[in-house]
């Protein structure tokens, strides 16, 4: 069977539609982001043109989702990258997250009301536990880390650093700020994981 493939115009409506619904979701919320305020919002005619493109609501906010995964895996990921070793890799995904508010603080806050009001989780969220647990078990095992339970380690940094990110989403701070306060979360994550009896970091 032949799928006909979408056209440049398509393609590019469809991405208006899931920029709309992440500005949408971030200012009103994911339960008053109805099909009617996205389209106004879009610039559309009326909702047929949503409906069109995607299969409903769900279907679009996965749509949301995987877009705003991929724009901040494009801000964060090269700067985890840069780091060398467990410490600084961890430091760097702590300030990375928090200086994203900054850069995108629509899609921040649009994910975090996503992931707050929908039944089911993102994948991402549960694979970023499963991520953490890891990265803390290999420091652990190189002997960066102090021993530790590496899952409820995950659990606290996780939602620490999502508290600090849906405080500043809220009302984003300047980019210095930022970086202040994605410094000082860092120090106090090093701190907490660091092998030496004080507490020492690395």
């Amino acid at each position: 069977m032949l799928v006909r493939a979408k056209t440049f115009t398509e393609s590019g409506r469809r991405a208006q539609i899931v920029e709309a619904a992440i500005e949408v979701i971030a200012e009103v919320g994911y339960a008053k982001a109805s099909f009617t305020r996205i389209a106004k919002h879009a610039g559309l005619s009326s909702t047929g043109m949503i409906s069109y493109h995607f299969a409903g609501k769900d279907d679009l906010l996965a749509v949301c989702v995987a877009e705003i995964e991929r724009v901040t895996g494009a801000f964060m990921q090269p700067r985890i990258d840069a780091a060398e070793g467990h410490v600084a890799q961890l430091r760097a995904y702590v300030e990375a997250n928090v200086a994203l508010v900054g850069e995108h603080p629509a899609a921040v806050r649009a994910l975090i009301d996503i992931v707050k009001n929908r039944a089911a989780r993102s994948a991402a969220v549960d694979g970023r536990l499963a991520l953490f647990e890891e990265h803390f078990r290999a420091g652990q095992a190189a002997g960066v880390f102090r021993p530790f339970d590496a899952r409820t380690a995950a659990i606290a940094l996780t939602t620490g650093l999502d508290a600090v990110v849906v405080t500043a989403a809220t009302d984003p701070p300047g980019p210095a700020e930022l970086a202040r306060i994605g410094r000082e979360l860092a120090d106090l994550y090093v701190r907490a994981t660091a092998p030496e009896a004080e507490g020492g970091t690395r």
